[in-house]
């Protein structure tokens, strides 16, 4: 299953550190992983959340992934705004074996800066 995680500068480097192969432990105050089901919603909190936060550096990212689909599987779809608004919902304490079952690297998509798309040249 492919699954997108908007993620801001500090979470991203932290990313970086794993070579690109899992996300760094919840914050006792985030008892939820939430992974989203689309690109075009992981973009959208990428820009309007993290890159207008000063917190963030005013830097958001997509980051995208493969997740095994027979794990993937146990977590129900959560819908929290409108219906192109689906994330999976792992608790905290999972994150460790849901790490285990990402194949591939995390890679990032998208980058944004102060509200805006930024175009990357090669």
């Amino acid at each position: 299953m492919k699954l997108w995680r908007p993620v801001g500068p500090k979470e991203l480097e932290l990313i970086e550190q794993s070579g690109w192969q899992a996300f760094p432990p919840r914050l006792p105050e985030q008892p939820i992983f939430y992974p989203v089901c689309n690109q075009a919603y992981a973009e959208q909190i990428a820009r309007d959340w993290n890159s207008t936060n000063p917190d963030q550096n005013f830097q958001g990212f997509v980051t995208e992934f493969e997740l095994e689909d027979f794990y993937a599987a146990q977590f129900e779809g959560q819908i929290v705004g409108g219906r192109s608004h689906e994330e999976l919902w792992v608790p905290a304490d999972e994150l460790p074996r849901f790490n285990a079952h990402i194949f591939g690297l995390i890679k990032v998509v998208s980058r944004f800066e102060r509200g805006a798309r930024l175009v990357e040249l090669e």
